[in-house]
């Protein structure tokens, strides 16, 4: 970045008003108040230039966009569709959730076949890699129907933790939601990336899952999006997410491709 006025590059306030944050009047307020960084430096001048291609920008913290090459798409994935852009087996796919997009999309982690509920797609590797690593710590929150009533000492155990066969396992956080009849409604928090981990958490206490649904996945949530719809993500979530990519540091290894 360079604050010379014949610099190349282009003005701080036309690149924010291009990714959509404000008008360039309004920008032009944000970068006065100090509330504008580039390359975490906060810039003040008006008269600054950057190039979009290589400096990140953020506004009160909040990471922006500023590559629209990139795209980020929130998918309610329906059951019996496999996560994947091209089954060999001839099975549902998640092509068909990709066809209204130039680009090409990939899914961040897996769900399985049977669950439902929010997925990732994107062609941003960068971030699909911090979202995917178990490392990075980002946390998914699943609502699990299950066989049987469940009790407070069930979901205490959940978060002590329990032993797997491939070895022990906590949930970040458990609450019963509804215990009525034959079933119980249970909501649980997981950074973990391990296969198919709620289901074999939940047959291990003793309440087998019949139906399992990923409402939420770092800072985005799955909403009213219904069974079987993609949108892209709003300004306001791609912010969030580009944000806590940047945040994260990159560990060796690729990512593990959870599925649940």
């Amino acid at each position: 970045m360079t604050d010379a006025p014949d610099a190349e590059g282009v003005r701080l306030q036309k690149v924010l008003a291009n990714a959509g944050v404000a008008s360039r009047r309004v920008s032009e307020q944000y970068i006065v108040e100090g509330r504008v960084r580039v390359n975490g430096v906060v810039v003040t001048e008006l008269g600054s230039r950057i190039d979009p291609a290589v400096d990140l920008v953020d506004v009160d913290g909040t990471a922006i966009q500023l590559d629209p090459g990139k795209r980020y798409v929130m998918l309610n994935k329906p059951t019996g569709v496999v996560s994947s852009m091209k089954d060999e087996k001839g099975r549902a796919d998640l092509r068909r959730f990709t066809r209204d997009w130039p680009e090409r999309l990939y899914n961040v982690g897996r769900l399985d076949a049977e669950t439902s509920g929010l997925l990732v797609l994107t062609n941003d590797g960068g971030l699909a890699h911090v979202l995917a690593h178990p490392s990075f710590g980002v946390t998914k929150v699943y609502i699990a129907k299950v066989d049987g009533r469940v009790t407070p000492q069930t979901v205490a155990k959940l978060t002590k933790g329990i032993d797997l066969e491939d070895g022990p396992i906590a949930a970040d956080k458990a609450r019963l939601l509804d215990a009525s009849g034959g079933t119980s409604l249970v909501e649980l928090t997981l950074h973990s990336g391990r296969n198919r981990i709620v289901r074999r958490m939940m047959a291990a206490v003793g309440h087998p899952v019949k139906d399992l649904v990923r409402r939420q996945f770092g800072p985005l949530h799955l909403g009213t999006l219904p069974a079987g719809r993609a949108r892209e993500l709003t300004t306001v979530e791609r912010g969030a997410l580009l944000t806590l990519a940047r945040q994260a540091e990159t560990p060796p290894g690729d990512p593990t491709q959870e599925q649940l």
